[in-house]
């Protein structure tokens, strides 16, 4: 039996029961795109700024809201009318990584009121099952969905084996929904054979076209090996698409500085999507330039 995952992103949509990861795929399918910008920026303006110039090319954006120095409820007010305006999703790449009871007022309270207007967010395993079920308490009635973190992009890291393993049996076992996929370097869903029962999906981060890494531990790998190769749902890219943007060059003429970031980094990029051929024999998956595109 063919493996969920190499249906089209719409037939996946129409079965999806969590409501953000539904939402998603949908949305991938509308804009015939599954680019996420992971913005990284400090400040309020800057944030916004880069998210309308990317908003019209991604189907995600994904913040990491606790590094913003001026943040106030009105940078999520304006967040959410750009992702109304521009059709995307929010991800706050939040990492939850406490007990229950402390995860699920990390998400629902605080100064970020995270579940109030982030579609998805994420969590490490590490405390066990209970930061599961303490943030679905919170995120399933207002239609979120969980990410589990079963594997990471930098150098060293501790997220394989066992532990990656033990992701993909706990978001097996979530009877909630809540649950709905993974940040992750492959298909770790797949590794005992095709994935036929639950849709998982598996966003992937470290994505990049000419550099290898940074200074800091970051590896990057190219949009065909992550689509294509490791049969990965949704590429996160970050600094090589939004770079230009904060330049001292950028800031005078941000859209002029992010068509020219957009030229020299992804004009010929084929960024992949899975599509179902005409029997499962035949499916495959295949790539499409799509970011490059108005």
């Amino acid at each position: 039996m063919s493996s969920i995952t190499l249906q089209t992103y719409a037939s996946r949509a129409a079965k999806q029961p969590n409501p953000a990861a539904k939402a998603l795929l949908e949305c991938i399918e509308r804009k015939q795109t599954n680019l996420c910008v992971s913005v990284d920026v400090t400040n309020k303006q800057d944030l916004l700024d880069v998210c309308d110039a990317v908003g019209p090319n991604v189907c995600l954006v994904k913040t990491h809201i606790d590094i913003v120095e001026d943040f106030d409820m009105d940078l999520v007010h304006q967040l959410t009318k750009l992702s109304e305006k521009h059709d995307f999703l929010i991800f706050e790449d939040r990492k939850f990584a406490d007990i229950g009871n402390t995860a699920s007022l990390q998400y629902s309270a605080g100064v970020h009121k995270i579940a109030s207007w982030s579609h998805i967010t994420n969590a490490h395993l590490v405390p066990g099952p209970s930061v599961i079920s303490g943030l679905a308490k919170v995120g399933q009635p207002l239609g979120r969905g969980l990410l589990l973190l079963a594997e990471m992009s930098s150098a060293g890291a501790l997220t394989k084996g066992s532990y990656t393993q033990a992701c993909v049996d706990e978001a097996k076992r979530d009877t909630s929904g809540f649950v709905c996929g993974f940040i992750a370097m492959s298909r770790v869903d797949e590794k005992e054979g095709p994935n036929t029962e639950r849709d998982l999906l598996i966003l992937t981060p470290g994505v990049g076209l000419d550099v290898k890494g940074d200074s800091l531990g970051q590896q990057y790998r190219t949009p065909d090996q992550v689509i294509r190769e490791s049969g990965c749902d949704v590429i996160i890219v970050g600094r090589g698409i939004y770079g230009s943007l904060m330049t001292e060059e950028g800031k005078k003429d941000k859209k002029a500085a992010f068509d020219k970031s957009r030229y020299q980094l992804w004009i010929s990029c084929s960024v992949c999507r899975l599509q179902l051929c005409d029997s499962d024999e035949q499916c495959r998956r295949q790539s499409s330039v799509d970011v490059a595109e108005d």
